[in-house]
């Protein structure tokens, strides 16, 4: 299956760094903007306003027309999780039968609790839905630093040819046909760093920040395991390995959005314009978790936290309060 053209919807900083991934591949790569305008200053500039210094190569051709897609082999839909829908009705009309479409995207959508996925099928009932995950910062992928990811896709083969399409000496997607998976790890983790961002505000030390990554992996799990994930999409560069890199880096939006509130400032109070996805995701989460009678203490407290139900000192007491009990 021959996946010669690539198109990217989103010229920010993912999208940005994802064109550059597919030229680098040797793709014909097409990169469409927001609108005209952004389409425009990104022609102008060839670089994304959300990450400055990176070249996007001249060959990456540049549009603000989802129209001018339509001719693409696979697309790369880079927008953030709430957004997806909008995006994926949006592109529909143009939509070729049987085209990939990759949500790059690592959320829940609020007030359906559909997962990426589910919404471009919605959406776009032409496509073949895809996800892309795993542990990667857009600034490390542009420079050309070897990261390794996953990419799912129901069909095997559609899964291979996606990975192939994309991959290179630095740039390595491990296929899977665990799309569930994939998803779950990627939107959970999100949550996740937002506590270790609230641990490492506050100041509780190495050994507190390990406990919580290691009990929120547990938390994963079993959510994951209620939703049909395989628990080797879980271990892996989706689930355990996003984990870890998003609850120890401050590249994180998620952690360092973690930390700001650790350190003070109440969850009404401005934030950085940087989006962090999790934020968007815990009252979600939790919510089904709740439905299936899944416990997840630290993901119900960073939701807590963020709906202005709980002090983040409330949240840390009852966590540290809980009753003993075996591990697993």
């Amino acid at each position: 299956m021959p996946l010669n053209h690539i198109a990217v919807i989103g010229a920010g900083a993912w999208g940005s760094t994802l064109a550059t991934v597919a030229a680098r591949a040797g793709r014909e790569v097409t990169l469409a903007a927001r609108d005209a305008a952004s389409a425009a200053a990104v022609k102008a500039t060839r670089q994304s306003r959300q990450l400055p210094g990176l070249k996007i190569d001249d060959g990456i051709a540049v549009t603000g027309t989802l129209a001018d897609i339509a001719s693409a082999d696979a697309i790369l839909l880079v927008v953030p999780a709430q957004a997806l829908r909008a995006a994926a009705s949006a592109l529909a009309p143009s939509l070729k039968d049987g085209t990939p479409v990759v949500a790059c995207a690592k959320g829940i959508e609020r007030g359906t609790g559909k997962f990426m996925t589910e919404v471009i099928a919605e959406c776009s009932p032409r496509a073949v839905p895809a996800i892309l995950s795993g542990p990667s910062f857009a600034a490390d992928v542009a420079r050309g630093l070897p990261t390794a990811v996953t990419l799912a896709a129901r069909d095997e083969k559609i899964a291979a040819a996606l990975a192939h399409a994309l991959g290179s000496a630095t740039f390595r997607p491990y296929h899977s046909t665990d799309v569930r998976g994939v998803e779950i790890g990627g939107a959970a983790k999100n949550v996740l760093a937002i506590a270790a961002g609230i641990v490492a505000g506050r100041g509780l030390g190495a050994s507190a920040a390990a406990a919580l990554t290691t009990r929120g992996f547990a938390e994963m799990v079993r959510f994951g395991r209620a939703f049909g994930a395989r628990a080797e999409t879980l271990a892996g560069l989706s689930g355990l390995g996003d984990l870890i890199l998003t609850c120890s880096s401050p590249q994180s939006r998620n952690f360092s959005f973690g930390v700001a509130l650790g350190k003070g400032p109440s969850a009404a109070e401005p934030r950085d314009a940087k989006l962090a996805e999790g934020e968007f995701t815990a009252a979600v989460l939790v919510d089904m978790a709740r439905e299936r009678g899944i416990d997840m203490p630290i993901a119900a407290a960073v939701a807590a936290i963020l709906d202005g139900k709980l002090g983040i000192d409330e949240a840390i007491e009852a966590l540290l309060t809980r009753p003993f009990k075996a591990e697993w």
